[in-house]
C-alpha cells in the first residue's frame, strides 16, 4: 500500500533535508508543505481503509532486502548511541544498545531461522494511531515553527540549532508511523530504538548540564526496555519460529507456553516507554526541553507507543500474572503521580505528573484485559493526546508571553490573555470535568474494576481521581480569578500564527470529540474491541451519552460568564473588606501599621504535608520490588 510506505519513508527523508536548511524562512515554508502532505496522507489512508470496509489488511510478505536495510539501520543506530555515550563518558549505557543489537544481528544472520510473514498491518488500532500522529503530532511540529522563534528570542544565550531540532521532529514522526504500522517485531524493535534516541536528542537540545543528565536518564531507561523487548523477540522467534506481533498476540490469547515470557518482557518494555514508576523520572526530566518536545513526547508519540503495545497485548493479559503486574504498576502510578501533582505550581511539571498519572490509568486498564477496560483505555488515549498537547502548547505560549509558566502567575489570565486562557480552560476541562471523555473513561475503568472484584485497583482509581480533580480545579480557578494582576505581558511578545492555529485546531478537536463521543464509540471503538477480543461490552448506553453531550454546553458557559462579569465589575466596583482600609480598587489595602498591602490569593500545595521527594522514593521502591518479584514468578513459572 503506497500510503503506508509514504507515511513511514517521507518524514524519514525530510528529516536530513531539514538539517541542511539554515534559513528560518525557507524552513518555515518547507515545513508547511511537508506537514500538510503528512496530514493529508494520514487522513487519506484512514478514508481509503474505511472505504474498503474497515477490514484487517496486511502487506509486504516478502521484504528480504528491506529486512537487511532495517538491520543495517539498527547497527548504525547502535554506533550513534555508543558515540554519544563515549562523548559524555556514560560508557555503561552503551551496553544497553549493544546487547539488543547483537541479539537482532544473531537472530537474522546466524540463527538459521527464516521468517515468512507480512510486515505492514492495518486495523482499527493502527489507523487510530496514524490519525493521532498525523493530526496531533503534525500540529505540534507546526506549533514548533512559531514557538522556536520566540524561544530563541527569549533565550539568546542558547545556540540556535533549529535545523537540528526540526530534523529530529520529522525523524520522530517517521519512526512512530513505522512503529504502529509494523507487524514484524524485528521492525518494531528498530523503530522503538529510534524513538528512544530521538527523545534523547530532543531533551538534550539546550546542551546544559541539566539537559544532558536528564537526556541520558531518559536514554538508559528506554534502552533498558529495549533490552527486554529484544530478549522477548529472540525468545519467541527461537521457540515459536515467528517474529509476527500478531501471531504472538493470537497464541498468547490461548496462553501458549512459548508466549508467556515474551509477553511479560514486552509488557515490561512498555512500562519503561510509558514512564511508569519506577521509570517516571525520565519523563519529568524531559521538561528541560523546549515545549514542542514536551508536547510531542507526552501526547502524540513516545509514551503512546508503550500504550499501543499494551493495547495489542491486552487480550493476552486477562487473569494472568503479567496482567496483574501491569494493572498494579499502572494503578499505583496513577494514584502516586496524582498526589505528587498536588505539590507542584510549575505548569509543565503539573502536566508531566498528570501525563504519568493518566498513562498509569491506561496501563492499568490494559492489564485488566477486559473489553470494557480497553474501551476506557482507548478513549483515555484519544482525549489525553488532544488535551495534553493543547495544554503543553498553551503553557509554552503563555511562558513566552509572560516570562513565567508558574500557575500562580496565571492568576486572572482570562482577563489579560483571553484566547490563551480559554484554550487552557477547555484543555483542563477535557482532563477532569463531566461530561468530557477523560472522566467518562475513568468512570468506565472504575466500574470494570468493581465488576472484576479488583479492590486494590478500585481504591487506586477512586483516590487518584479525587486528587486529580483537586489539582485541576486549583489551576482552573486561577485562570478565572480577578483579585490581582501578576506578570505583566512581555512588551514585545507575540504569539505566532502557527501557535494560534495549532491551539485553535486542538480546541475545536477537543469540543468535537466530546460531542461525537457516542458515535465514535459505536462506529469505531466497538468494532476495534471486536477485532481485539471477538466481542465488546456496551459500556454506556447511547441515550446516557447523548445526555452528557448536552451538559457539556454548561461547562463552556463558565469562562464566558466570568469574562463578561469581570467587565461589569470593572465599571461598577463595590468596595469589599480586606482586613484593612480599602484604597479603592479591591486589590490593595492599608494595614494597621499604615502600610499599603497588596491583596494576594494563592493556592496551597501541601508540600510540607506530602513531602514529594520522600513519597517519590517510597513509590519507586514499592514498584521496583513489585516488578522484580512478579517478573521472577512469571519467568520461573514459564520455565
Amino acid at each position: 500500500m503506497p500510503l503506508t510506505v509514504f507515511l513511514i519513508c517521507f518524514p524519514l527523508l525530510v528529516s536530513p533535508i531539514m538539517y541542511f536548511i539554515k534559513s528560518s524562512k525557507t524552513r518555515r515554508y518547507v515545513s508547511y508543505v511537508c506537514l500538510g502532505l503528512i496530514m493529508i496522507a494520514s487522513l487519506s489512508l484512514a478514508i481509503w481503509w474505511m472505504a474498503n470496509g474497515c477490514r484487517l489488511m496486511s502487506f509486504f510478505p516478502e521484504t528480504d532486502l528491506i529486512d537487511k536495510l532495517i538491520l543495517a539501520a539498527e547497527v548504525i543506530l547502535m554506533f550513534v548511541i555508543v558515540y554519544y555515550c563515549f562523548k559524555y563518558k556514560r560508557y555503561w549505557i552503551s551496553l544497553l544498545s549493544i546487547i539488543p543489537t547483537g541479539l537482532m544481528v544473531w537472530l537474522e544472520l546466524f540463527s538459521g531461522l527464516h521468517f515468512k510473514q507480512t510486515h505492514i498491518y492495518l486495523d482499527h488500532l493502527s489507523i487510530l494511531m496514524c490519525l493521532i500522529i498525523g493530526i496531533v503530532g503534525v500540529l505540534i511540529v507546526l506549533y514548533a515553527v512559531g514557538y522556536m522563534h520566540g524561544y530563541h528570542r527569549h533565550h539568546s544565550e542558547l545556540e540556535d540549532r533549529r535545523n537540528f531540532f526540526f530534523m529530529v521532529l520529522f525523524l520522530f514522526l517517521g519512526a512512530m508511523y513505522g512503529f504502529v504500522l509494523s507487524s514484524s517485531l524485528l521492525w518494531v524493535d528498530l523503530f522503538w530504538e529510534i524513538t528512544s534516541v530521538c527523545s534523547f536528542l530532543l531533551i538534550s537540545y539546550t546542551r546544559t548540564d541539566e539537559a544532558i543528565n536528564n537526556a541520558f536518564r531518559a536514554l538508559w531507561m528506554n534502552l533498558l526496555g529495549g533490552v527486554a523487548l529484544a530478549i522477548g523477540i529472540t525468545y519467541y522467534a527461537v521457540y515459536a519460529g515467528s517474529t509476527s506481533f500478531f501471531d504472538l498476540v493470537a497464541q498468547g490469547s490461548y496462553y501458549a507456553p512459548s508466549t508467556l515470557i515474551p509477553i511479560a518482557l514486552i509488557a515490561f518494555a512498555a512500562l519503561t516507554k510509558t514512564a511508569q514508576m519506577p521509570f517516571s523520572s525520565w519523563l519529568m526530566g524531559a521538561m528541560v526541553a523546549p515545549t514542542p518536545s514536551s508536547a510531542l513526547l507526552h501526547s502524540a508519540t513516545m509514551v503512546k507507543a508503550g500504550i499501543y503495545v499494551l493495547l495489542r497485548l491486552s487480550p493476552t493479559m486477562n487473569g494472568t500474572l503479567t496482567g496483574q503486574m501491569i494493572a498494579f504498576i499502572g494503578g499505583f502510578t496513577f494514584f502516586a503521580a496524582s498526589i505528587l501533582a498536588i505539590t507542584e505550581s510549575d505548569g509543565k511539571k503539573v502536566l508531566a505528573f498528570s501525563t504519568i498519572s493518566n498513562l498509569g490509568l491506561m496501563v492499568a486498564c490494559t492489564g485488566v484485559g477486559k473489553p470494557e477496560t480497553v474501551w476506557a483505555a482507548v478513549f483515555l488515549l484519544i482525549f489525553h493526546a488532544v488535551s495534553k498537547s493543547l495544554l503543553f502548547q498553551d503553557v509554552g505560549a503563555t511562558e513566552n508571553a509572560t516570562g513565567s509558566r508558574d500557575i500562580e502567575d496565571m492568576h486572572g489570565l482570562l482577563f489579560r490573555m483571553p484566547k490563551l486562557a480559554a484554550f487552557m480552560f477547555i484543555g483542563i476541562a477535557g482532563m477532569f470535568l463531566a461530561p468530557f471523555g477523560m472522566l467518562i473513561s475513568k468512570w468506565s475503568a472504575l466500574r470494570a474494576a468493581v465488576d472484576n472484584n479488583n479492590i486494590l485497583l478500585v481504591l487506586f482509581i477512586a483516590f487518584g481521581s479525587a486528587t486529580t480533580g483537586f489539582y485541576w480545579s486549583k489551576w482552573m480557578g486561577k485562570l478565572i480569578s480577578h483579585s490581582h494582576r501578576t506578570n505583566a505581558l512581555i512588551e514585545d511578545h507575540t504569539t505566532q500564527k502557527e501557535e494560534m492555529f495549532s491551539m485553535t485546531v486542538h480546541t475545536v478537536l477537543m469540543i468535537l470529540l466530546c460531542m461525537l463521543m457516542p458515535y465514535i464509540s459505536k462506529a469505531y471503538v466497538d468494532p476495534m474491541l471486536v477485532e481485539l477480543f471477538g466481542t465488546f461490552t456496551d459500556v454506556l448506553p447511547l441515550p446516557i451519552m447523548l445526555t452528557l453531550v448536552v451538559v457539556i454546553l454548561l461547562v463552556f458557559a463558565v469562562p464566558i460568564i466570568s469574562y463578561l462579569y469581570s467587565k461589569k465589575v470593572q465599571t461598577n466596583t463595590k468596595m469589599t473588606y480586606m482586613s484593612g482600609i480599602n484604597v479603592g480598587n479591591n486589590k490593595t489595602f492599608i494595614d494597621s501599621y499604615g502600610n499599603e498591602r497588596k491583596l494576594w490569593l494563592a493556592n496551597y500545595y501541601f508540600r510540607d504535608m506530602i513531602h514529594p521527594k520522600a513519597l517519590k522514593l517510597i513509590s519507586e521502591i514499592i514498584t521496583t520490588a513489585a516488578l522484580i518479584i512478579l517478573l521472577c514468578f512469571i519467568i520461573g513459572g514459564a520455565l
